[in-house]
């Protein structure tokens, strides 16, 4: 087992052998505080101090600042710039977790990791997401609390699990909003109806990772922390009832949806 610890790039063998006689290290919840212990990358569930390790050296977990411009897409039938320029690069067949649409830019994940990808799209997890809005006006703390008190759509009401406003003069406002809807073009279908019209839109973070200051049309991967932390919130994640039209998938062509959020 310390020598899988050590592989993943959680600590050095020797400091992996501590970790174990800690006491700090379970696999399949279960304490393991002796050394020698086998276990099977591919059915043994390996944590540290709670936190899960990724002991499948298959898998690869990237992040990329989408650019405005790019259809979330690994095909793009109209001939549109698409993900494949990203992907292209990496031996693995790597694919988009939800989309952004055309116009907006920000975190986007690629991974092969198929069952991840499934609780981190679907919006029956509830995994946040949040978005930095730059709109039309002032924005004033009224606008905030119908933000966060919910509004009025065509296809039900809906509110926002956060919201900041970090600037407002010369008539634009920056916002930042956080929520976990799947429903189609939400943020800017709510700052619409505010009478607040998006003019860009960016995503700073998804669930526990948050894009930083990775310039637009960059990549990077993960590191052991950021994928423990990824790992963590798939593990955690439980699909609750919600409203069907938040559960909703809508797949239809790229310029009508977006991952704010309809992943």
């Amino acid at each position: 087992m310390q020598k899988v610890i050590a592989a993943a790039g959680v600590a050095s063998r020797r400091v992996a052998e501590n970790l174990i006689v800690e006491g700090r290290v379970t696999v399949n919840g279960q304490v393991v505080d002796a050394l020698g212990r086998r276990v099977d990358p591919a059915t043994d569930a390996i944590s540290v101090d709670g936190v899960p390790v990724q002991i499948d050296s298959s898998r690869r977990y990237i992040v990329l600042n989408k650019p405005t411009g790019v259809v979330s897409s690994l095909q793009d039938e109209r001939g549109r710039r698409d993900l494949t320029e990203f992907v292209d690069r990496y031996e693995e067949r790597l694919f988009n977790v939800g989309r952004l649409d055309t116009e907006t830019s920000g975190l986007l994940v690629l991974t092969n990791d198929g069952d991840l990808a499934h609780v981190l799209a679907h919006p029956s997890f509830g995994v946040q997401k949040t978005y930095i809005a730059k709109v039309h006006g002032n924005v004033n703390p009224a606008v905030v609390q119908r933000l966060t008190e919910g509004v009025e759509l065509e296809d039900g009401p809906i509110k926002a699990d956060k919201v900041r406003l970090l600037e407002s003069s010369r008539g634009e406002s920056l916002v930042e909003i956080t929520l976990h809807s799947g429903r189609n073009r939400i943020v800017r279908r709510m700052l619409e109806a505010v009478d607040h019209p998006v003019l860009e839109l960016v995503r700073r973070s998804f669930g526990p990772l948050h894009l930083g200051s990775l310039p637009p049309g960059k990549m990077r991967e993960l590191g052991t922390v950021e994928v423990g932390k990824l790992l963590g919130t798939v593990r955690d994640a439980k699909p609750s009832a919600r409203d069907d039209r938040d559960v909703a998938l809508d797949q239809s062509d790229d310029d009508e949806w977006d991952d704010e959020t309809a992943d």
